[in-house]
């Protein structure tokens, strides 16, 4: 077969599928704007006079309010900005500090790295140097303990909520790590001059030390019992849900869904491709545990971090659907969609029964719901 016509073959074939996915989710992607847009008008609803969204001493909040204004369908990207996203944004620049952090007290990375993230979104040319800054910042918050350019801490290379004084842990490490990859296209053109970057080895060396693979984790902790491997857990030597006791005499840590979620984020930031035995395991791992009704391991803790970590991964992974382990393949966007919507209240917020780590607020957890919507609605492949 003629080169020229084995290219027309494999672009039919693309047209096509793209064009049956279109089509399979274009009733999905109405429903997911009209949530979109009913999420963001009740947020926009609880905004303080002077910009702020909930707490002020929690920059974080006022970001994730901004990126799920901005990333809503319904906004042109070539208009200016709705007024109360201006004066959203307005504020959240005011709370920037001499050493490039956006918070007020304390947990830097958290707020600077959810900042970082809606100043991008925003594609504002003005916030530019506020972004610039704000990576540095980050950057200069991860962990090089004991010999300088060696990871002999099992901290090192990740990234704890900004004191060196605790630890590391895996959701500050991927919110940074998410920052950085996102924001980095403001610094590719030179025109901030020559930046730092993260140390991206030492990164990797962490995010291994955080997954229960023993061929790539080099702490004992690391288990290959079929219940935890390639899943990944909080820290080094900390995880949320609890410990299980292996025949060896070993303790290994348990892995749990949200946080494997963010590893697989992590790792494809990290530039690790589908190959790599670390991204092969933490797949197989969500594969087995795939479920849109609890935060594996978690139970209802965590639920909506849980659906934003998911949304965001499984579109960076491109995965289009999910390898389960009964052989069957999960329409995860469908599914998630699904599970969002449900739960979607008359006023159009969100909010989680469960209190821990802050999810009964509704304006935190209505953030999370309609950015993960929008993730969802973007990742739908289009037409070429």
């Amino acid at each position: 077969m003629k080169p020229t016509l084995l290219l027309i073959l494999a672009a039919s074939t693309l047209f096509a599928s793209a064009q049956d996915a279109g089509q399979r989710y274009l009733s999905l992607q109405i429903e997911m704007k009209q949530a979109i847009a009913r999420g963001n008008a009740w947020l926009a609803k609880q905004q303080n006079a002077d910009g702020h969204w909930d707490d002020a001493d929690l920059p974080a909040f006022t970001a994730l309010a901004l990126t799920a204004g901005v990333r809503d369908p319904a906004i042109d990207p070539k208009s200016p900005l709705p007024k109360h996203l201006n004066r959203g944004f307005e504020w959240l620049l005011q709370q920037q500090k001499d050493d490039g952090g956006i918070y007020n007290k304390g947990l830097s990375v958290y707020n600077t790295a959810t900042s970082v993230t809606a100043l991008t979104a925003a594609g504002q040319e003005s916030f530019e140097p506020a972004i610039v800054k704000g990576r540095k910042h980050l950057i200069d918050q991860q962990w090089d303990i004991g010999d300088k350019n060696k990871t002999d801490n099992p901290n090192d290379g990740g990234i704890g909520y900004g004191s060196k004084n605790d630890r590391s842990d895996m959701s500050n490490s991927y919110l940074a790590i998410e920052a950085l990859a996102l924001s980095k296209k403001v610094i590719d053109d030179g025109k901030h001059g020559q930046q730092p970057d993260l140390d991206w080895d030492a990164a990797i060396t962490f995010l291994s030390r955080c997954q229960n693979l023993e061929a790539t984790n080099d702490q004992d902790h690391a288990s290959d019992d079929p219940k935890n491997k390639g899943g990944f857990f909080y820290g080094p030597q900390e995880t949320k849900a609890g410990e299980d006791k292996l025949p060896d005499g070993r303790t290994a840590l348990r892995s749990y869904g949200s946080i494997s979620y963010a590893g697989l984020l992590s790792l494809i930031y990290a530039k690790l491709g589908p190959d790599d035995p670390r991204v092969a395991a933490v797949k197989e791992w969500l594969g087995k545990n795939y479920t849109l009704d609890e935060n594996p391991g978690m139970g209802a803790e965590g639920l909506f971090y849980y659906y934003q970590t998911m949304a965001k991964a499984l579109s960076a992974a491109n995965i289009d659907k999910l390898q389960l382990s009964n052989g069957k393949q999960a329409d995860w966007r469908s599914d998630l969609a699904g599970a969002l919507l449900s739960r979607q209240r008359e006023d159009g917020s969100w909010a989680n029964a469960n209190g821990r780590w802050m999810e009964s607020n509704p304006v935190l957890v209505t953030a999370y719901c309609v950015m993960s919507l929008e993730q969802l609605y973007y990742s739908i492949p289009s037409e070429p």
